[in-house]
């Protein structure tokens, strides 16, 4: 009788070779570092007063009142704006506002505030000159670097387009303790957005809670 031949397992060693990983995590990391480099940090645009010690403080404090918008930021959604000299006796001084993109909304009154008995609006006057600057920049990238364009457009917001003054807007926001602070960065993005270069977050005066409790806002 043939006897079993009992076959032998041949065992096999096992070797994980890790270097393409880590390769691979090398190309990545050096990739997320270059990319990290490269880009630019965001940054928001302040128009800071002026410091020309020459000038009298009832100059520096001085603001065309057609040029003027106070906008304030209550509780939810809850928003006024009023025009020119605060009329701080006259509930109807305040007309509301919102959020959306119609003629209800905060972008629609800053792009359409007429000055001047209705001579000028400001937002049209920019909108056409950062047309133009875009435009220059696209036909010449190399001429506008991003310091050269951002000076352009810091010039543009404080009116100065192609040697003249054309009138623009000072908004006064005011938001109440209740405001939400998204609300406060979209109000900031909106004066980005309709190019207002002169603009200041200010404190509610006594005066002010009591004419926005008139309209139901608790400050």
């Amino acid at each position: 009788m043939a006897k079993e031949v009992k076959s032998k397992q041949k065992k096999m060693n096992v070797r994980v070779d890790f270097t393409p990983m880590v390769d691979m995590l090398m190309l990545l990391i050096t990739f997320f570092m270059l990319c990290t480099t490269l880009s630019k940090p965001s940054t928001m645009e302040l128009t800071m007063p002026s410091k020309d010690v020459n000038q009298p403080d009832v100059k520096k404090n001085e603001a065309k009142e057609s040029h003027s918008i106070t906008i304030f930021i209550g509780d939810g959604d809850k928003m006024f704006y009023g025009e020119g000299k605060p009329e701080l006796n006259n509930p109807n001084w305040l007309k509301p506002a919102d959020w959306t993109s119609g003629k209800t909304g905060i972008r629609y009154v800053l792009q359409h505030k007429e000055v001047d008995n209705g001579a000028s609006v400001p937002y049209e006057d920019l909108r056409i000159a950062m047309q133009e600057l875009k435009k220059k920049k696209a036909a010449n990238e190399a001429a506008y670097p991003d310091s050269i364009y951002q000076a352009e457009v810091a010039n543009i917001k404080t009116g100065n387009i192609n040697g003249k003054k054309v009138p623009t807007l000072t908004v006064i926001i005011k938001p109440t303790d209740k405001a939400a602070y998204r609300h406060l960065v979209d109000i900031l993005d909106e004066m980005q957005i309709s190019y207002i270069g002169t603009y200041v977050i200010d404190k509610l005066s006594a005066e002010e809670k009591a004419l926005l409790a008139k309209k139901g806002i608790q400050a």
